[in-house]
């Protein structure tokens, strides 16, 4: 027998996973996407190169499992809650986004005497951006809740919702070259499609949930592991059998194992390879693009993709700014984040090659320049802050016009609390210190919560507690404690440097989800590491009281009744954006609702007593009436016009009183 040829085989793949593992290596210790790697690996491996593999029928066939788990990990981040909850951007901004921006480049491409077929697919290439890199850089800097974050993310969800069509449209399109008309075609595909986005649909329902059940009773990895690449790679295989796309299926499948409750056992399971096999594809991605052809056509190269970055942020920009009237600060700072090509507009480049409908050196001059603006996207999300700064004259006015709000209505303050985040943590401790009669103000980045907790009287700003001049604003040199409850271990990390850098000597608590980061935390200078959700609201509040000079026995009394009460104190906060999407405890069991009467509303002038919230299951908290905040108010108090009514109770419950005491029965 022949071993020649396995060898040869078995030196290539040991050769790839070499230089794979040099790449990555050094693409972390510089902070680059590993993306970027993969693909400077296929460069190097393909035929522009050292020419390691040649045999094209091999590389497609890598390119397509690589893509089938590409579009699986993306379908099982997919949340319909999160869509839900950001309807308003996802199919709003979102929607406006890609079209018109895909439209331009259309437009665009046919001005420079490209076919139909070839503008589209490069249109719906160029609409796209990265996901995977935004999202990630934006977690790390702590911006993912802010108001340029959630519109990124509202954007890029109506992305991967419109990645379904599109893998529909790529095939479709490759028809009209066999004499077939273009409306028969997309009728036809689209028409399949439908048909098969309603089969998972009902499959997921009714098949992957039972399925999935039997094989996690078996309690065997392997057999679960199995059946997730049998589910995976089915779904590709029957959307590729019945004429349509192979990715979408993977994408469906991942979609609909996504909504059942063995999510989180499927990622943790296919983790280990997945990232591998996702390589693939984009060293596949490298293995197209021929550095003679980009040396020879550099300064076109460089041309495109400074041109689409610049027209994908103007296009941004302007709809942000003049249609959704969003901040020039706020829309400059989404246009930067979202410039870059991403990877479904990498996955649509290579089907078109596939299919023939993307000319070979156009196209890899376009996959060029889409890539160098994956490469630069990392650094312009970075430092999108500094960027605007510069480019927009208005920006450093509206931060030092939300500094100076701050710091108006934290005048007299002094010897008080700065929470650093007012989420479910930093709501219990408010409560121990209102109960203790200590002053505190709280920074948030979430614009609901912020609205909410406004309403009903918290002193509760919009701000980044990683920013010198917020902190300053805050009066942080007569601060007596600072806490910080973020839920993500990079923001709280970036808060407590900014903090130590203008005081070390004020006590600082960081609440952390578990222990995997408290010698990290302890080393930038923690006063005190509290892990773990519940516990740390406790712990936490116990630590700050003792410190703010509160008697012990009172301190004991406090907490023994917190652990006694349970989850009670967890029982109401006011809602976020990130609780909807996140799907938290605190939304299954109830919420906080600031109510504000106008002079029509219903329940002016009727007693609380008059009123059915206890028959609705929902809590009175207190009544706001001018600047003063009345808790636990008696049941004869007479509501008057322009009270703030806070409740509390299951959602359903608290939407139906708000309707009640503005509109009646």
């Amino acid at each position: 027998m022949d071993h020649s040829g396995q060898g040869h085989i078995l030196l290539m793949v040991v050769m790839l996973l070499g230089l794979a593992v040099l790449t990555v290596s050094l693409s972390r210790r510089f902070h680059m996407p590993p993306i970027l790697s993969y693909i400077f690996v296929g460069i190097i491996v393909g035929p522009g190169v050292l020419g390691l593999i040649q045999n094209e029928a091999n590389t497609l066939f890598l390119a397509e499992i690589g893509i089938v788990f590409l579009l699986f990990s993306i379908g099982l981040e997919f949340s319909l809650a999160q869509m839900k909850a950001m309807r308003n951007l996802v199919f709003g901004l979102g929607a406006l986004q890609v079209f018109v921006t895909g439209g331009v480049v259309f437009v665009i491409a046919q001005a420079f005497g490209l076919d139909t077929n070839t503008s589209i697919v490069i249109a719906s290439a160029f609409a796209l951006s990265s996901t995977a890199i935004v999202i990630k850089q934006l977690t790390e800097q702590g911006e993912i809740q802010s108001r340029h974050g959630r519109s990124a993310v509202g954007m890029l969800i109506f992305q991967d919702i419109i990645a379904i069509p599109l893998l529909i449209l790529i095939p479709a399109l490759a028809l009209t070259q066999s004499d077939v008309s273009l409306g028969s075609a997309l009728g036809m595909s689209f028409l399949k499609g439908l048909l098969v986005v309603v089969l998972m649909l009902l499959l997921g329902r009714y098949v992957l949930r039972p399925l999935f059940h039997e094989v996690a009773s078996a309690k065997s990895t392997e057999l679960f592991m199995l059946t997730v690449l049998f589910v995976a790679l089915g779904s590709a295989a029957l959307t590729e059998e019945i004429g349509l796309s192979l990715t979408l299926g993977a994408f469906l499948a991942g979609m609909m194992l996504g909504e059942t409750e063995y999510r989180h056992q499927i990622e943790a399971d296919i983790r280990p390879f997945q990232d591998v096999l996702l390589g693939l594809f984009f060293i596949t991605v490298g293995m197209m693009i021929a550095p003679m052809v980009i040396y020879e056509n550099l300064l076109m190269v460089l041309s495109i993709t400074l041109g689409i970055m610049l027209l994908k942020a103007l296009i941004i920009y302007g709809l942000m700014r003049f249609i959704f009237n969003k901040s020039g600060g706020v829309s400059v700072r989404t246009a930067i984040t979202l410039g870059q090509v991403g990877e479904f507009g990498l996955v649509i480049m290579t089907l078109g090659f596939t299919y023939n409908l993307l000319p070979t050196e156009i196209g890899q001059i376009l996959l060029s320049s889409a890539v160098l603006s994956m490469m630069a996207a990392p650094l312009l999300v970075k430092y999108n802050g500094r960027l605007t700064s510069l480019l927009s004259t208005g920006y450093s006015a509206e931060r030092k016009q939300m500094e100076n709000m701050i710091e108006q209505e934290t005048e007299y303050l002094k010897d008080h609390v700065i929470l650093c985040g007012f989420g479910r943590v930093g709501q219990t401790t408010k409560r121990f210190l209102n109960n203790a009669n200590f002053p505190f103000v709280a920074l948030d980045l979430d614009i609901s919560r912020i609205k909410e907790a406004q309403l009903a009287g918290e002193p509760v700003y919009y701000g980044d507690a990683a920013k010198a001049d917020i902190l300053h604003s805050c009066k942080i040199d007569k601060a007596k404690v600072i806490i910080i409850t973020y839920h993500d271990h990079h923001v709280s990390l970036k808060t407590l440097n900014a903090i130590r850098q203008i005081r070390s000597d004020i006590p600082v608590l960081v609440r952390t989800q578990d222990d995997s980061h408290l010698q990290e935390f302890l080393d930038a200078g923690a006063t005190e590491v509290i892990p773990d959700i519940f516990e740390s609201s406790i712990m936490l509040s116990s630590h700050l009281l003792l410190m703010l000079g509160h008697p012990a026995s009172q301190v004991i009394k406090e907490t023994r009744k917190a652990r006694e009460d349970r989850y009670s104190l967890l029982a109401n906060f006011y809602a976020g954006e990130s609780d909807i999407r996140t799907g938290a405890p605190q939304i299954q069991g109830g919420i906080i609702h600031a109510i504000s009467l106008d002079e029509s509303a219903f329940a002016i002038g009727k007693r609380l007593k008059e009123l059915p919230f206890a028959d609705n299951g929902v809590h009175v908290d207190a009544v706001k009436r001018g600047s003063v905040r009345g808790e636990n108010p008696d049941e004869n108090t007479r509501l008057r016009a322009n009270d703030t009514v806070i409740i509390s109770g299951l959602p359903e419950a608290v939407e139906k009183m708000d309707s009640i005491l503005k509109q009646g029965y």
